[in-house]
């Protein structure tokens, strides 16, 4: 198992995942934050915040974990007023109708909340809403890995 880490996140990936935690040079005037990026299948060096470039290679069996971090002005607001992860997840959180691009067979989840001082966006795909019930399983898997640090403390 190996153990993905960075910018104070960090997640287990077991047999068969792979992943990424980044964070995009921020462009003048702009703010970036971190992306963790979590798959079953490979994925592609270049790909959007929600998984552009990579949510259209999907098979049925395959997930798609990203968490991103928002700016810390958004922490406790209430779009993010939930306080800590929505984990585990249920079959039942999942549906077509809640991906950012609504690509046949999939089905996809989303959730904000505030945790250990961070505003966080978990957004999951799933190749197939047919098989969300097994595919669940994995993502709880692989979530009850996940650590969040506190932000830094700045002077």
């Amino acid at each position: 198992m190996a153990r993905l880490r960075g910018h104070g996140l960090a997640l287990d990936l077991g047999p068969g995942w792979e992943g990424q935690i980044s964070r995009r040079s921020p462009g003048r005037g702009e703010t970036t934050h971190p992306v963790l990026h979590a798959a079953t299948f490979a994925l592609p060096p270049t790909r959007g915040d929600f998984g552009s470039g990579a949510v259209e290679t999907m098979q049925p069996e395959d997930i798609l974990v990203t968490l991103l971090e928002h700016h810390p002005d958004a922490t406790g607001t209430p779009l993010f007023s939930a306080s800590g992860p929505p984990f585990p997840l249920r079959p039942d959180s999942f549906s077509p109708t809640s991906l950012q691009r609504m690509l046949p067979g999939q089905s996809g989840m989303q959730a904000f909340f505030t945790w250990r001082g961070r505003a966080l966006c978990l957004y999951v795909v799933l190749g197939s809403h047919f098989l969300r019930a097994r595919l669940v399983r994995r993502v709880n898997d692989v979530l009850s890995t996940l650590a969040v640090d506190p932000p830094p403390v700045t002077p």
